[in-house]
């Protein structure tokens, strides 16, 4: 599961280079995400519902809605003890950090971005994230 939810979270930042602007998410892909986390609900598979839900997550703090960036931020942070390893400690505090942009807490966003950075040095996504918080804490975010 940790592969495929890295894989998925590259994939999307491979489209998104540094400088480039945070992607947004319309309300279909949500409605998609919902669909699929309520199929998942139904069956068996603990990786599968987990995927789907980090899949909400995604899309719902990207949203451009305030009440959807809320619910993912609400989501991510119930979910964040239960991470069983760094790369999910990882991808939820990223999308934390993207969250709390949304919601112009620029200094929780920034806050969160290091700690992923101290997991993932290197990760591009959270560089340009880091990048884009502290260009609007010093416009005075």
């Amino acid at each position: 599961m940790e592969a495929k939810i890295g894989k998925f979270f590259e994939s999307v930042g491979s489209f998104f280079g540094v400088g480039d602007q945070i992607p947004w998410c319309d309300r279909d892909i949500i409605a998609g995400c919902e669909r699929e986390v309520a199929d998942a609900s139904k069956g068996d598979s603990e990786q599968l519902k987990s995927e789907s839900i980090m899949r909400l997550s995604w899309a719902l703090v990207h949203s451009r809605q305030a009440e959807d960036v809320q619910r993912g931020i609400a989501m991510l942070e119930a979910s964040l003890a239960n991470s069983s390893s760094p790369l999910q400690q990882r991808e939820k505090l990223y999308l934390l950090a993207v969250g709390y942009y949304r919601t112009a807490e620029y200094s929780r966003s920034r806050q969160l971005v290091e700690q992923c950075l101290e997991i993932a040095p290197d990760w591009r996504q959270a560089l340009a994230l880091k990048k884009v918080v502290e260009e609007r804490i010093a416009k005075g975010g």
